[in-house]
């Protein structure tokens, strides 16, 4: 499998710009590995497709608002810092990117300012990581809880560029699983947007079990590929936590036969990093660089739900390799024909 075998003609018209009215109202296109037929549904259909004892395995990553834009000093030129993880809590120290990179060295300063024009957070650049990568300390004396009501009012939801639009209020909860709890990441994991409350009640009410893990995406998820030869792409690692109740809820299911489902891509590279000699998945904490490509052998799930990613990406390439390449290829013509909503906003597939 190369990288172009990727590649396909997506209309602009088709990338989502904003949620649907209600989060279990998009579309839903169903594939079906063992037939190869292919189903048009809403999303809170999806439930008919599950039974008493199948295992959901959701990411509770929660969204920080990673976007800050700040001035550096003596010049005043504004900056954008894009905060990609807390490497030192104690000393407050993260990696980020800036833009335009350029104009940012070690030992500047960069000031944020609230939206009543009063400064609020200071930092300081201390490394050079990348072209557009860079650590930073914020100077900052007050408590945890403090810092991070900074960061909350400062910050705005880290939407994807290709949302091209300013960000709305409505973006800092849609951006967000209802059921995110763990902050650290810089994107939602989308497949897992479309739940509402209601619906998992009714998945609760059903018999389902649900299985929470925590994977904090970071921009590796999204960065391009820039090798024709996928085993020659690496992935830059993200943090992942899997604990013994989730293990034991997914095993359980796994054992009796039943379904046994990974909430979007994150979740499925999370569990596919854990799996035990005896292929079943083991509690596991660290960090993931795992990039499946086909052909893969998957160990734990047998159905996932996602979204309609971008060409040639890692999450489009994964989705190939757990639906068989011939038929994710078909389905994502049919969804460019029946004009779903692509990436992070869009609709959703469920793949059994």
């Amino acid at each position: 499998m190369k990288l172009s075998n990727f590649n396909f003609e997506l209309p602009e018209e088709l990338i989502a710009k904003y949620p649907s009215d209600e989060r279990d109202e998009s579309r839903l296109m169903v594939v079906h590995r063992d037939t190869g037929k292919i189903e048009h549904k809403i999303f809170k259909e999806i439930i008919h497709y599950f039974d008493e004892g199948d295992a959901l395995i959701f990411n509770n990553t929660k969204v920080f608002p990673a976007r800050l834009y700040g001035k550096k000093e003596k010049t005043g030129a504004n900056i954008e810092v894009f905060l990609l993880r807390e490497l030192n809590h104690e000393a407050r120290l993260w990696d980020v990117l800036v833009d335009p990179a350029r104009k940012i060295r070690v030992g500047n300063k960069l000031y944020f300012t609230n939206k009543a024009g009063t400064e609020s957070l200071i930092a300081e650049v201390v490394d050079n990581t990348t072209s557009r990568g860079r650590t930073i300390r914020f100077l900052y004396d007050g408590t945890d809880e403090e810092f991070n009501n900074e960061l909350f009012k400062l910050g705005k939801t880290p939407l994807p560029k290709y949302i091209d639009r300013d960000v709305e209020p409505l973006d800092r909860e849609r951006f967000q699983t209802i059921y995110a709890k763990e902050q650290g990441a810089v994107a939602a994991p989308t497949a897992g947007l479309h739940f509402s409350h209601n619906l998992m009640k009714r998945f609760e009410l059903l018999g389902v079990d649900f299985a929470e893990l925590t994977l904090h995406i970071g921009l590796g998820t999204f960065r391009n590929i820039e090798v024709e030869d996928l085993s020659k792409h690496k992935m830059d690692a993200e943090y992942f936590k899997i604990n013994q109740e989730a293990s034991d809820i997914v095993n359980k299911a796994k054992k009796a036969k039943k379904k046994v489902c990974a909430v979007g891509t994150t979740s499925m590279r999370s569990i596919e990093s854990a799996v035990s000699a005896e292929l079943m998945l083991k509690p596991a904490e660290g960090w993931t660089n795992k990039f499946i490509y086909p052909p893969y052998d998957f160990q734990i799930s047998n159905c996932m739900i996602t979204n309609f990613h971008l060409p040639k990406s890692s999450l489009v390439i994964m989705i190939a390799a757990f639906g068989g390449y011939d038929l994710i290829m078909e389905a994502y013509q049919e969804a460019i024909k029946e004009k779903y909503r692509f990436f992070s906003y869009g609709d959703a597939m469920l793949i059994i």
